[in-house]
């Protein structure tokens, strides 16, 4: 522990020069970070580090399970956080609701196993997504009917110049895979803790709809290294549907290719960690994205998020 105030030399100590974040992704893809530091002590070393990032003029960018966001293969300017700081609790059981405060660092599919545990129901979908609540709060994760905004009461977020912040769901500004945090053209937060407001259920039935949930996933979406959902589904319709309808299932560029399980699904078929292969991931998504349109008059906006130097 270091305290809310972080040493020149010991920033130094805690993060590494120039450092492939190809492994920390989903598709093992992209290139290096000119800082990478991994928060694993709580979050007092970790604020420390990112405030002391931010006094230097670094940018810094948070990765939690690397899903959902393509790195460029010429990499990440400044400080790229990986978040493996741990903390689940609840703070207050009251009537038929339960209220549970996580850490941003946690994933999603250890937040579903708490709450079942406990019996606390409407959080089975998460344990279907890769990624951590950090994460979630942002895009607004979601499946199978449920996402973040649904049951989410506040975050706690370090706003640089603020400091830290408790922002109430309804100033987040949610929307289909969106949020304020997430249209921000500067990165200049760092998202803490998320509280969450859920009913009480039976354990029992809440791990048997978590199961059904994961089976549907191995029946409908395929295994390997992907970022997830390439492609926001248009309203009334699903992406997926429409790249099979272009002709598009195992289109491919280099070693990544357009899932024949499900078309909304760019699957990398590299067998080892790489930083060019995202030149032709993010190529494909503009193929992808180019038949389509010309195929079916249907302009797919992108649900992944790209970081780094293009």
């Amino acid at each position: 522990m270091i305290g809310k105030k972080l040493q020149t030399d010991r920033l130094e100590q805690l993060v590494a020069r120039n450092a492939s974040l190809a492994r920390f992704t989903a598709a093992r893809l992209g290139g290096e970070a000119d800082w990478l530091y991994h928060a694993r002590n709580g979050e007092e070393e970790m604020i420390a580090v990112v405030q002391e990032a931010w006094q230097r003029g670094w940018s810094v960018r948070v990765l939690g399970k690397g899903a959902n966001v393509l790195i460029a293969p010429r990499g990440v300017r400044g400080l790229v956080v990986i978040n493996e700081n741990h903390s689940v609790r609840c703070t207050e059981l009251h009537d038929d609701l339960a209220v549970i405060q996580v850490s941003s660092g946690v994933s999603l599919g250890s937040l579903a196993r708490f709450a079942q545990r406990r019996g606390i129901a409407g959080l089975e979908w998460l344990a279907t997504v890769p990624g951590t609540i950090g994460g979630a709060v942002v895009n607004n994760a979601g499946a199978h009917g449920g996402d973040i905004s649904s049951s989410l009461t506040k975050a706690e977020i370090l706003i640089k110049g603020q400091g830290r912040c408790n922002i109430p769901a309804h100033e987040m500004e949610y929307a289909y895979r969106n949020s304020r945090w997430k249209a921000a053209p500067e990165k200049d937060f760092l998202i803490l803790f998320a509280e969450l407001t859920m009913p009480r259920g039976d354990p029992q039935q809440i791990e048997q709809r978590m199961q059904q949930l994961k089976t549907l996933r191995k029946q409908t979406q395929p295994a390997g290294a992907s970022l997830g959902s390439i492609f926001k589904n248009p309203a009334g319709d699903h992406a997926g549907r429409i790249i099979e309808a272009a002709g598009l299932k195992g289109y491919r560029v280099g070693k990544v290719e357009v899932s024949h399980k499900h078309a909304n699904f760019f699957i990398n078929r590299g067998t080892e960690v790489s930083a060019a292969d995202a030149a032709d991931y993010d190529e494909l998504i503009q193929r992808v994205q180019s038949k389509v349109w010309e195929r079916c008059g249907i302009q797919l906006q992108l649900e992944i998020e790209h970081i780094g130097e293009w």
